[in-house]
């Protein structure tokens, strides 16, 4: 017989805080120069005309204007092609 009563240990209390990612500013909406456009891990959306890239890869406008997302080729280093979002800062409405 047991001497103790058995504690069992909870593994399923403890989570992790929320970190907010995704798209801040969509197509056609307007940004001022510091708003964030897209908070994401790694560079799944690259940086145009006028958006600056922060150190965790966050897209950032760097003057004011319109968001605009457009779509760019890249060429991979085995010569295979892969279509890239990409989003811009345009002045005018365009």
């Amino acid at each position: 017989m047991a001497h103790k009563k058995a504690q069992g240990a909870a593994k399923n209390l403890t989570d992790s805080q929320p970190k907010y990612l995704g798209t801040k500013l969509y197509d056609g909406q307007t940004a001022i120069a510091g708003s964030i456009i897209v908070r994401q891990r790694g560079t799944k959306i690259l940086a145009g005309k006028a958006v600056g890239i922060g150190r965790d890869h966050t897209l950032y406008a760097l003057k004011p204007g319109f968001v605009k997302f457009t779509q760019k080729r890249k060429l991979n280093f085995d010569g295979t092609t892969t279509v890239r979002k990409m989003v811009n800062i345009l002045d005018a409405r365009a």
